[in-house]
């Protein structure tokens, strides 16, 4: 596609700084721009002759600012900080040249672009970002609800947050600043596990007419939650060619950093979403429970590595496993009829 302007843009919070080449008369101008006049911005992007295509390095804070851009007609794409900084000739660093190396990509069509998420994909994400987040601080609650509990005398574990734990860790006598903590700790959980549930609640309703969600959820180990992030994470799944392209961008390729007769082997990349990942870990330690296959190869890798190794090993299985059910559009079932037909061929043959 003929473009009329390409827009470099070095995006930062407070402020931006463009560099626009106007192909029609080929002319390059370099602009700043505040943003704390939104108005200003808007006005600068309206009044570019189009069709526009601007280049962003992909970071936290341009949301607003793609919103922007969608709603004037321009087409956005987000490119890898890391990739584009190499391809900078020069150490000197500065908004003004990384701008215009960003305008130079663009025009040589070397720009190393990088998916952009669905809207609907975004705010689904975010939502699980959000609950994770409130489950973290409802951990660290009941943390320190067991330190008090246990510093009075009171080791229920688990079964202090029963009404009959409840019950007596209130009825247990403390020193002012305890029993001061101890009511507002309570106080908190309450509130948290009500905006807990109404997160669950809202994602129970994007997934239950979503197909894919039901395809990966019957695959054991594999919830709503789990599901959820694969699927919107991968989507459009047909962009990866390969099973080994899914895996590393989960971040579950391995690293290697040898050399001649040395060698060293660092992990896996933890690349991509790191709540996948962590979504995927625990998914897995369900799902050796109810799959024979992934069972027998936990347990292999266990008694050669280590447990957290072996668990990493069954999640990137998992991931695997869900871009094959959402490529092909099967469920757990039919893959498994599959996997059977393969395994008679390789022993009749």
């Amino acid at each position: 596609m003929d473009y009329g302007v390409y827009c470099g843009v070095d995006f930062h919070a407070r402020q931006q700084t463009i560099c626009c080449l106007t192909t029609e008369d080929g002319v390059i101008a370099t602009h700043e721009l505040k943003h704390d006049n939104k108005e200003a911005v808007r006005h600068f992007y309206a009044q570019l002759p189009g069709p526009v295509l601007v280049g962003l390095e992909a970071g936290g804070y341009s949301l607003w600012f793609e919103q922007l851009l969608e709603e004037l007609g321009h087409e956005i794409w987000l490119g890898d900080a890391t990739e584009i900084r190499l391809c900078a000739r020069r150490r000197q660093k500065n908004d003004r040249r990384d701008a215009a190396l960003i305008l130079e990509l663009l025009v040589r069509d070397e720009f190393p672009r990088i998916h952009r998420q669905a809207p609907l994909s975004r705010e689904i994400l975010r939502m699980l970002r959000y609950r994770h987040r409130l489950v973290k601080i409802r951990t660290i609650i009941k943390n320190c609800v067991q330190a008090v509990a246990i510093q009075s005398g009171l080791a229920l574990r688990s079964q202090l947050f029963t009404e009959a734990g409840i019950q007596q860790l209130t009825s247990l006598a403390m020193s002012p600043v305890m029993q001061c903590q101890r009511e507002q700790w309570l106080q908190l959980l309450p509130a948290l596990e009500q905006r807990i549930s109404a997160c669950e609640k809202w994602l129970s309703q994007q997934a239950a007419a979503d197909q894919r969600v039901c395809r990966l959820r019957t695959h054991p180990g594999l919830g709503l939650l789990t599901a959820l992030a694969v699927v919107h994470t991968l989507e459009p799944v047909s962009r990866f060619p390969t099973q080994r392209k899914v895996a590393a961008y989960g971040g579950f390729d391995p690293c290697e950093d040898s050399s001649a007769e040395r060698k060293r082997y660092l992990g896996i990349s933890k690349a991509g979403s790191k709540l996948l990942r962590f979504l995927l870990i625990e998914a897995g330690q369900t799902a050796v429970k109810e799959d024979a296959e992934l069972k027998r190869f936990y347990g292999r890798l266990q008694q050669r590595r280590n447990k957290p190794k072996a668990k990493v090993a069954v999640a990137r299985k998992l991931l695997i496993r869900s871009y094959i059910l959402l490529r092909d559009q099967i469920d757990y079932a039919e893959f498994q009829r599959r996997a059977r037909r393969s395994s008679t061929c390789s022993r009749d043959r």
